[in-house]
């Protein structure tokens, strides 16, 4: 039986799409062919969520039992590092204890954006895939109470999403911090040469290996057409001949280009960037005392 050593456990919206894609290259680590499996968030089942719109492939392709996980990983051989992506494990309230059931000396990365930024890149990525009803963030943040009351997915909690200290709290409470590191995407952002080395060290992989960081995976906004979005992101007659007549690396780079010159995001309502950052200002607070780590930047 073979189960990841180190698992990526969120934040959502905050490059752990890269970093999965970053570290798939590297020759000592082996990733779970799916990003974001979900099985330590949904053993058992998906919850019955509702959502606008069509539900994403993400959760439809979600794995709910052992042993279908545990194929994910099969083909495994000599990799020092064996890993997956799902940042819904921050979040979910049983993921700590299931995955300490199960792979109790694990290590568990976790990158982390300013709580007030997450929200609004997970309101812009719901607007781009067409799930965001309201094109207006502040309307949007007002449904949150209602749409938990009613069971939506996870993925509309923009606010709750954010309280990072009282989420990985229920990671220290069950493994030793040594097991545990946690980053910040602004390291990823400005340094990810450094970023990724500092995660190889950690995992016991050679750090001077680098892969191609020019690739933003997953980035967000108001798609200008909407037509151009379906094309990159959804299935189409053509995308199997373009698979025929173009490298990954190709396509992965003229997809990024496209998605960039599509994509726009609005700088967000300074009233309401002032409310959600009061409102995170505790939990900031508890957040850099339970990592050990300056967040002043994050307070200002």
């Amino acid at each position: 039986m073979t189960l990841p050593n180190f698992l990526i456990i969120g934040a959502t919206k905050s490059g752990t799409t890269s970093l999965h894609n970053y570290l798939q290259h590297h020759p000592q680590i082996y990733m779970s062919p799916i990003k974001e499996t979900n099985f330590f968030a949904y053993e058992g089942g998906v919850p019955e969520f509702n959502w606008w719109g069509e539900p994403p492939h993400t959760t439809l392709n979600s794995i709910t039992d052992l042993a279908t996980y545990e194929q994910l990983f099969a083909a495994a051989t000599n990799e020092i590092a064996i890993g997956e992506a799902s940042p819904y494990y921050l979040y979910n309230e049983n993921a700590a204890a299931r995955i300490h059931h199960y792979i109790p000396h694990a290590k568990l990365i976790a990158i982390l954006r300013h709580p007030t930024d997450r929200a609004y890149s997970n309101y812009t990525h719901l607007i781009r895939d067409g799930r965001e009803p309201y094109a207006d963030f502040a309307a949007a943040l007002a449904q949150e109470s209602a749409r938990q009351a009613e069971n939506w997915s996870w993925d509309y909690y923009y606010q709750d999403m954010g309280f990072y200290a009282q989420q990985l709290k229920r990671y220290y409470e069950r493994f030793p911090r040594e097991q545990i590191k946690v980053f910040l995407y602004d390291e990823l952002k400005q340094d990810p040469a450094a970023l990724f080395a500092a995660i190889c060290t950690f995992l016991g992989v050679d750090p001077t290996f680098q892969p191609n960081f020019e690739f933003h995976n997953n980035v967000s906004g108001y798609p200008k057409s909407k037509a151009l979005q379906r094309f990159i992101d959804q299935p189409n007659p053509l995308k199997p001949l373009i698979r025929l007549l173009l490298s990954e690396k190709i396509r992965q780079r003229v997809a990024t280009k496209l998605r960039r010159v599509n994509l726009e995001k609005p700088t967000m309502n300074p009233a309401v960037r002032q409310q959600l950052n009061q409102l995170y200002k505790n939990d900031i607070l508890q957040l850099q005392t339970l990592i050990q780590r300056d967040l002043s930047a994050w307070l200002g």
